[in-house]
């Protein structure tokens, strides 16, 4: 099904450049010198008056290079709203972060006027990036600020319909900016292009969000995977392709062996089922990583990972879930079983798919998850929390974090903590913020027994129980915020001889001794050729930090396996 698409003239704005931030940097000219270094990069490429050099929702060819002409850079969503970006012209070039992998484009390019450019192809943008480091660097920031700047104006992407604090749409909208796409709302009640195709496709409540595509398809309430077929985010497996190394995972660990594999010449592809950043990027501030005085969120930081990694030519392919990996290796090389049915095939593999959130032993939970109880604390759902009294629970470091990020949204906080203190689990310097804080309560010795609501509508009520006494208490709450762990995302191990310890986290090193008595390599698992970066990896320091060194590291040791006389060919 599909939206008619109205006139292109039906809206008439200023463009949405004008109102970007740091436009030098955003939209460099390029001298002529420059662009002489660039042509070894690219083929002369010509267009008509009208003719489009890209389009939304399509594959983008590359990077354009603009030697005569003009082209107009426009937005257009799924209802036919076409939005001006900006004009482009000689010596402007004309690209965003996606066409470093090929990506589809999110905004529309026409030749205005008679143009001749200089197109340079994903591959080969990536070789100049790598080739003329002053160059690239101008180009790259600028390549990412188009993104961020789309992503802030929510130009380009689907349209969401429905009402901002239903499940599906925190949801679709989580997903969407933890994978850096753009996209934006319309409210039912207030936004009339909404109340016209709510009037036209009748949603229930289960409906909700409706997400009409650039090209006009109406999805309702779809899954992460279904949007992003939609979306043209997920590609085919090249058939009969054999990586150098397959990463299962794209958190700090494996984003980090993605840049230094990638960035040493192997052939790289990264599978993760929903987003890149694992646990790190739902965290609202990193104070204590090395080289960020002032802190970082995790989205930021791993965001910029995800770059590196696209620059120098790591395949990641996101969502996408992998099932099983099968160790036969008849012909060489290992098999991950796909969601989609396809096998991908690496001569090595990295385990870095880190641990998923922990949920406590609450009787109806799970009528609750995406209706008031949230595993992390992002922009979202801090909006859906203003002026109201929430419950977090947990004391490490990820939910200190997230208490004292909503503490700046919610009234108050109240922290369930099941211990007696702090000091075992959580940084001083947290500890400090949050006694610093007037709107954070602890409530220590405690621990979430029991919720009430409305079933699969919203979450009321929350019950306490003290761990001293048994008294129950219960508190009007909306929102509640699960930070009590995490558990190994090892199932998809299952069967193919690599071991884990009791907690199901992957053993390496001194632990997984050879047939022949020898003693695996540090990160390497008991399955020559598998290895384990990160926190699912069993006796791993859980931090960023630690898991980007094993990312580093176990580079290395890819080498000297790949490397190996007595591995087989293919």
């Amino acid at each position: 099904m599909g939206v008619d698409s109205k006139d292109d003239t039906a809206r008439t704005r200023v463009p949405v450049a004008a109102s970007f931030p740091r436009h030098e940097q955003t939209f460099p000219a390029l001298t002529p010198q420059e662009i002489a270094r660039m042509r070894r990069f690219g083929e002369i490429a010509n267009y008509k008056d009208g003719e489009r050099l890209f389009e939304t929702g399509k594959p983008g060819p590359g990077m354009f290079i603009l030697l005569s002409g003009h082209v107009v850079i426009t937005q257009r969503d799924g209802l036919g709203h076409v939005t001006p970006v900006i004009d482009q012209g000689p010596g402007q070039f004309l690209a965003e972060i996606g066409q470093l992998s090929g990506r589809v484009a999110l905004v529309d390019g026409v030749a205005e006027g008679d143009v001749e450019s200089l197109l340079i192809p994903p591959e080969r943008l990536r070789a100049l990036l790598v080739a003329e480091a002053d160059l690239g660097e101008r180009i790259m920031r600028a390549l990412i600020l188009r993104r961020v700047n789309l992503i802030q104006a929510g130009a380009g992407g689907p349209v969401l319909i429905g009402p901002a604090d239903s499940s599906g749409v925190v949801r679709l909208r989580g997903f969407l900016t933890r994978n850096g796409n753009p996209h934006h709302l319309l409210d039912p009640a207030t936004e009339h292009d909404a109340a016209a195709l709510i009037e036209r496709y009748s949603p229930s409540s289960e409906d909700w969000p409706l997400v009409v595509t650039p090209d006009g398809t109406v999805l309702r309430n779809p899954s992460e995977s279904e949007l992003a077929r939609a979306m043209g985010m997920i590609r085919g497996v090249a058939k009969g392709k054999v990586y150098d190394v397959a990463i299962v995972g794209s958190g700090p660990a494996g984003l980090s062996t993605a840049v230094y594999a990638a960035s040493e010449g192997l052939s790289v592809a990264v599978c993760d089922a929903r987003s890149f950043g694992g646990q790190a990027g739902a965290s609202a501030r990193i104070e204590n990583y090395l080289g960020f005085p002032t802190g970082i969120s995790g989205i930021a930081l791993t965001a910029r990972a995800f770059n590196q990694a696209q620059k120098f030519g790591a395949e990641v392919m996101i969502p996408v879930e992998v099932k099983a990996l099968d160790c036969s290796r008849d012909d060489g090389a290992f098999a991950l079983k796909l969601d989609s049915g396809d096998d991908l095939r690496a001569r090595s593999i990295v385990v870095a798919s880190g641990a998923r959130y922990r949920r406590p032993e609450i009787v109806n939970l799970a009528d609750f998850e995406g209706r008031g109880v949230w595993y992390w604390a992002s922009p979202i759902e801090a909006r859906l929390c203003a002026a109201q009294d929430v419950v977090l629970v947990g004391g490490g470091n990820s939910a200190g974090q997230a208490a004292v990020f909503l503490s700046g949204h919610a009234r108050r906080v109240n922290m369930v903590i099941r211990g007696g203190g702090l000091g075992a689990s959580m940084s001083r310097y947290l500890i400090e913020r949050i006694e610093a804080t007037p709107n954070i309560e602890l409530i220590f010795n405690s621990e979430v027994v029991g919720l009430d609501g409305v079933q699969n509508a919203s979450l009321e009520r929350v019950r306490c129980r003290s761990r001293l006494s048994g008294e129950d208490t219960e508190m009007d709450i909306r929102n509640l915020f699960l930070f009590v762990g995490a558990d190994p995302a090892t199932n998809w191990l299952e069967g193919c001889g690599v071991m884990v310890d009791r907690g199901g986290f992957v053993v390496t090193g001194a632990q997984c001794k050879k047939a022949a008595g020898d003693l695996a390599s540090a990160l390497e698992t008991s399955v020559p050729g598998v290895f384990a970066v990160g926190d699912v990896r069993s006796g791993s320091v859980k931090r960023v930090g630690g898991a980007i060194g094993e990312g580093a590291q176990v580079v290395a040791a890819l080498h000297g396996f790949l490397g190996d006389p007595a591995k087989p060919a293919l």
